[in-house]
């Protein structure tokens, strides 16, 4: 009676929130929904899964932040990571990677920038500031909304991420101290204000003045870091493709030992940019997560 309860209440209670999926998986229930967002001034989509635990009692939460080109689908239908967040019961939100039907000019012109490149930055620049603003929303909307309509248990929420995505965790959990209890990321772009993804979207999205790229470089933010422990976890594989000219992770391992901020870098023979290597590594970043909110 307290489990049917429990559903029925924060089912009953989502305003503003339309089902749009839902599916049985691994004892839990994988969940995606839609909103007018405030941030982005669009519709938004973002995945959601509730582990079995959580229809009785509430949960931490960890937010996952996907890369370039993603939607909400790509890590929910490709990492298996639902068997882990069952495991270690934690609930998993997965939002989009950028505004989607603004009808901004140029915003689906390329892969790297616009629609599915949001790179969980507030723009600046005059075309892009009234919609793409992911970093108030990963940061701010989205987790307001997740606590209002879902057991989570406040203060204990972390955050990881793939490519931009990683980027966007580390980001996110650097220029907020204390809001999430650890990060972690696959692959990340760690010094975007020298790679071409990353001078391709600062440049449009923030403008031209590097001094305010730096307030979404996460190596940057790694130099002056000055809050509570963080527990950083990165993995990396070898044979990326893109490790020599995008990603850069011994700058960011570089400036977290100069600020005294603890990271683990993970180096994997054989490993690429893909799924697979996602699949392979995600338990142990939910154990990561898990350990750091003392599940």
């Amino acid at each position: 009676l307290f489990c049917a309860c429990a559903v029925f209440y924060y089912e009953s209670k989502m305003a503003g929130l339309e089902l749009v999926s839902t599916w049985r998986c691994f004892g839990g229930l994988q969940k995606v929904f839609k909103h007018q967002s405030k941030a982005t001034k669009c519709e938004m989509k973002f995945a959601i899964y509730l582990p079995p635990i959580s229809e009785s009692q509430k949960v931490p939460v960890v937010y996952w932040l996907s890369g370039l080109t993603c939607t909400e689908q790509n890590f929910i239908t490709k990492s298996g990571f639902q068997k882990y967040a069952a495991e270690y019961g934690v609930i998993v939100v997965a939002p989009d990677t950028s505004p989607r039907g603004c009808n901004v000019d140029g915003e689906d012109d390329s892969y790297d920038f616009g629609s599915g490149a949001g790179f969980y930055v507030n723009a600046t620049e005059d075309k892009w500031k009234e919609n793409y603003n992911m970093y108030s929303y990963v940061t701010d909307e989205l987790p307001k909304l997740v606590s209002e309509n879902f057991p989570v248990l406040q203060g204990k929420q972390s955050i990881c991420g793939h490519s931009m995505g990683g980027h966007g965790a580390l980001v996110c959990a650097l220029k907020n101290p204390g809001m999430y209890k650890s990060a972690s990321a696959f692959a990340p772009i760690c010094n975007p204000s020298v790679c071409p993804w990353g001078i391709k979207a600062f440049n449009g999205y923030l403008g031209a003045d590097r001094e305010t790229w730096k307030e979404y470089d996460a190596t940057e933010l790694a130099k002056t870091y000055n809050g509570p422990p963080l527990h950083l976890l990165i993995d990396q594989g070898k044979d990326d493709q893109f490790l020599a000219d995008q990603l850069y992770p011994d700058n960011f391992v570089q400036a977290c030992r100069s600020s005294c901020l603890p990271v683990i870098l993970r180096n994997h023979e054989g490993y690429d940019h893909s799924y697979y290597f996602i699949s392979s590594f995600i338990g142990e970043h939910l154990q990561h997560h898990s350990q750091a909110m003392k599940v």
